[in-house]
């Protein structure tokens, strides 16, 4: 006898197989716990269900922030295509309706018999942060999987193996944050698309690229080391060294910033390795990259035009290098962004960053460079819900990457989803990586508050901004706004002056 299916808007859940899928009979990738809100959504339909009910459901006797919550109904919404909230609809201030109308099947034998032995649709596992932007989204991620580039003598998606953190010392919390970490760590690089997690119980690891590290506790401050090799020819690919101040943080957020530092230089690393970027290896390129990026972060205009002048000359003595290629129409767009060009330079900038970065995307599509100048670039000329793709496809391929966070975050913002660019600018501040990056997310929270009449919230967050980046007048001018907005004149009107100045 065939388990029970259950039908609604278009997807089938097989309760006896634990799947998601099409109408077609296309499995849908979930990670078990969304899977499980699934089933908690089926079994109330029309119902109200509380945040606290759907986290003691799919989290019973473990505490979990609401986080965790956001980040699977995000899922669940893309997964169903469930961009306008139509299915799972928020009651604001009081949880979640599962809006469907749900009908009972038997599943047929032969067809689960032929879906049991087939080959799976897909091998690639979604991010979770790519999930909940755009249906979109999905549908390109697994567009895309099939051309992604590995290197040319692995066969199959590469594998990779985390194996347990040591310790230094005897803190008794070093054994917690060591297998935090690890865990953290093995999850994040799983998620990457083109890449296959290992599990690490054995001594002889199957697995393309092993992963070791060590955690210590010095002080008032963590320290993660950790090593990537290459299990073929048993050489170091990668070592990694990140210290986190312990401060206020509690130890979940100290975990997941030790994972996060090493996670995202791991994903970069991993992500030039399987794209075969020997000219980005080539030490002449990576310093004009370097000092490029080093000047794309100030705001004086002289600045601006000496890395421009520096990238273009690079690119002329190297056509065919996509990496100085991103990296000119990188700078191009900060000039945009900016207005430092004249009008008609402004818009022969953008349409030559607009070239350089689509004839790149065909070249490199899984390179996190280009889908990340490409996300910025979209959200910087208004193209708001393509850039939630192009960024999302960013963090498929680095899920700690808070450059791409911030401008989906932005994204959403400018779309006036404003819940959820609060979700995503506090996932960024929870991985605080890449350092350069701070001080946007803390903006895009600032903003973000400010919008929703949370005025004091906003000035926390905007503090925080221009203590990283005291020379942006942005985050100034929203926190003169919301000191207006609370009364406090004198402070609004000293910031305001800092601002223009």
């Amino acid at each position: 006898m065939g388990g029970t299916v259950i039908r609604f808007a278009g997807f089938e859940l097989d309760r006896e197989r634990a799947e998601l899928r099409r109408a077609d009979g296309t499995a849908i990738r979930l990670r078990p716990k969304t899977l499980e809100m699934l089933q908690v959504f089926v079994a109330s339909p029309g119902r109200l269900l509380s945040k606290e009910q759907l986290m003691d459901a799919v989290w019973p006797n473990v505490h979990v922030g609401e986080d965790s919550l956001f980040q699977r109904i995000k899922e669940l919404r893309t997964a169903l295509g469930d961009d306008e909230r139509r299915m799972i609809r928020l009651v604001s201030g009081q949880g979640y309706v599962f809006d469907v109308e749900l009908t009972a099947a038997v599943a047929d034998e032969a067809a689960v018999s032929a879906r049991a032995i087939a080959p799976p649709v897909h091998r690639f596992r979604l991010s979770p942060l790519t999930l909940g932007l755009l249906a979109a989204a999905v549908v390109i991620g697994l567009a895309a999987a099939g051309s992604l580039l590995l290197a040319p003598t692995r066969h199959g998606p590469t594998s990779i193996a985390v194996v347990a953190f040591t310790t230094s010392g005897d803190d008794g919390r070093l054994t917690a944050t060591a297998a935090g970490v690890t865990t953290r760590l093995s999850d994040g690089l799983a998620r990457i698309d083109n890449i296959v997690g290992v599990a690490a119980d054995g001594a002889d690891l199957a697995a393309d690229y092993v992963v070791s590290g060590e955690i210590r506790l010095a002080g008032t401050s963590w320290t993660a080391e950790a090593r990537l090799i290459d299990s073929a020819t048993h050489q170091l690919q990668s070592v990694t060294s990140v210290t986190v101040e312990i401060g206020d943080a509690d130890l979940p957020l100290q975990q997941a910033r030790l994972a996060a530092g090493i996670g995202h230089v791991l994903a970069l690393r991993l992500n030039a390795l399987l794209n075969g970027d020997a000219a980005a290896a080539r030490q002449d390129t990576k310093v004009v990259i370097e000092q490029a990026t080093a000047f794309l972060t100030q705001t004086s205009p002289e600045r601006f035009g000496e890395a421009e002048q520096m990238l273009k000359a690079a690119t002329v003595a190297d056509p065919e290098n996509v990496d100085l290629a991103v990296a000119l129409a990188a700078l191009q767009l900060r000039g945009i962004q900016m207005v430092w060009y004249a009008p008609d330079d402004g818009k022969a900038a953008e349409t030559s960053a607009r070239a350089t970065l689509e004839r790149a995307l065909r070249l490199k599509p899984s390179s996190i460079a280009v889908l990340e100048a490409y996300c910025r670039f979209l959200n910087a000329t208004t193209r708001f819900s393509e850039s939630l793709v192009a960024c999302a496809r960013a963090l498929s391929f680095d899920p700690w990457n808070g450059i791409a966070l911030y401008h989906i975050g932005l994204a959403q913002l400018q779309l006036g989803r404003f819940e959820d660019a609060l979700v995503t600018f506090n996932q960024a501040d929870q991985f605080d990586t890449p350092a350069v990056g701070r001080w946007t997310w803390l903006l895009g929270a600032g903003w973000v508050n400010l919008l929703m009449d949370r005025d004091a919230a906003a000035i926390d967050w905007l503090q925080r901004a221009i203590a990283i980046t005291p020379a942006s007048g942005r985050p100034m001018m929203l926190l003169a706004a919301a000191y207006q907005r609370l009364g406090r004149e004198a402070e609004a009107e000293a910031t305001l002056a800092e601002a223009l100045a």
